[in-house]
């Protein structure tokens, strides 16, 4: 799992971890230079500055949906296809858009190459891992062009067949992506209530929240039952994750004048439903998110923390992660030897592993809102808001990150390349010396609880 790399007869060990951090990293330099140019903004002779263009280009390749401008009006036809193309490439990983163009040009994908791909898909194992690249990027297309023609069929009802189409395909590659750019000033706050909307956005960003192991296995098995048994937990896990949000968010702003209190009910259902789903992985909203109750987006927040599914375009630290430390409190509380779920038993090494995860994260995060309390004038509630939207790559905004000042701005950009690459990822690639003492100490008790 070492990558060995010759710089002038000295040899530079890179973990897998740092690999994908610098292809990541030079990704979002590419984006950064593009947004800066002229071309890229409706005002002419100017692009963006460092800062913004930064911002841009690491929201779109970490498929977040957090914006310093908005999308829209700032940017041309030039500048929108550039985070587009940012956004899809970012949704497919790195090691997914080289081996993909290894494939193209002819060239044998060796044993590192595979090593690469497995830690970017986060699979089992090596076994397939090309041609699951294929299969990726086949069903991404397929998905994304249906559901791209559908929402022009339907916004052909109130636009030009041009500007229809262009809106479908934007639209459905950043909800696939669950990236949340949108072109309208207020996402899709004008379709609250709308059917069609509502249901292919969220199938979109779902579908792909979901992951494509899942998908493939559902394609393949064709039975709940025979599936595996990641495929069961984040399909079980994302549905009540689904419907207890819908659930809150309806009970919560019921009321509430500011979001869906003055909307008919089929409208509140419809609006309950969106929000409900879209903050673990997309940053689309059909409300104001910052005058949403303070339950709303604490529990909100909880949902954006969890994330989607591992091996998905979302964040967060997974559902499955999630449901692994759940169960692995459940076994402690019940004094338990073993980790069970659906008859069958998680190795503690997994239970570990997902309990480091979950505590890196929050110390990630901590760290990143704790400097923000130092640069930004704002409540508490908003910038822990902020920090966790930008962790969970969702997108979601209650109305800080465009009074955000250029160091905070900087913050949040770190903060979603965190998020992105994963916790665990970021430690690995910061804390690479490996201990190969073959010493174990003595073992003694201390106390706990």
């Amino acid at each position: 799992m070492v990558r060995l790399l010759k710089r002038k007869g000295n040899l530079i060990k890179l973990h897998p971890a740092q690999i994908l951090v610098l292809g990541f990293g030079s990704l979002i330099l590419v984006g950064t230079l593009l947004l800066m140019l002229p071309i890229s903004t409706v005002e002419e002779g100017r692009g963006l500055n460092f800062i913004d263009a930064l911002f841009e280009a690491t929201s779109a390749v970490c498929v977040t949906g957090l914006a310093v401008v908005d999308t829209g009006t700032t940017f041309t036809l030039f500048g929108q296809i550039v985070l587009l193309v940012l956004i899809q490439f970012g949704g497919w990983g790195i090691m997914t858009i080289a081996i993909f163009m290894f494939i193209i040009l002819g060239k044998k994908i060796g044993l590192k190459e595979r090593l690469l791909l497995q830690d970017s898909l986060n699979v089992v194992t090596l076994s397939g891992v090309v041609h699951l690249v294929l299969r990726i990027i086949r069903i991404t297309l397929i998905v994304e062009g249906l559901c791209a023609l559908i929402l022009a069929i339907r916004w052909s009802f109130e636009m030009t067949w041009g500007k229809a189409i262009y809106y479908g395909i934007f639209h459905s590659i950043s909800s696939f992506n669950n990236a949340g750019f949108g072109l309208e000033p207020d996402s899709l706050s004008k379709w609250v209530g709308d059917p069609t909307i509502n249901i292919v956005i969220t199938f979109l960003f779902i579908t792909g929240g979901i992951g494509f192991t899942v998908i493939l296995d559902i394609w393949q098995k064709k039975s709940l039952r025979k599936l595996s048994l990641h495929s069961k937990i984040a399909l079980l896990v994302t549905l009540i994750l689904n419907i207890v949000g819908t659930l809150i968010i309806l009970v919560s702003e019921f009321h509430n004048p500011a979001t869906i209190g003055k909307l008919g009910l089929e409208d509140k259902l419809w609006a309950s439903y969106f929000q409900g789903v879209v903050p673990r992985t997309a940053g689309f909203n059909t409300i104001d998110i910052g005058q949403m109750t303070l339950s709303s987006k604490v529990f909100t927040m909880v949902l954006m923390f969890i994330g989607a599914s591992s091996g998905s375009t979302g964040g967060g630290i997974k559902v499955t992660t999630f449901a692994i430390i759940i169960f692995a409190f459940w076994a402690v509380l019940t004094n338990r030897d073993d980790v069970n779920i659906f008859k069958r038993r998680i190795s503690w090494r997994l239970v570990n592993k997902s309990l480091s995860i979950g505590v890196i994260a929050i110390f990630f995060i901590f760290i990143i809102f704790f400097l923000l309390t130092y640069t930004e004038k704002a409540d508490m509630s908003s910038i822990l808001f902020e920090t966790i939207s930008a962790f969970g790559t969702v997108g979601l905004s209650a109305g800080l990150t465009g009074d955000l000042t250029p160091v905070g701005r900087v913050l949040i950009t770190i903060m979603m390349f965190i998020g992105r690459l994963g916790p665990l990822t970021m430690a690995f690639a910061l804390l690479v010396k490996k201990n190969d003492a073959k010493v174990r100490y003595a073992e003694e008790k201390i106390l706990i609880g």
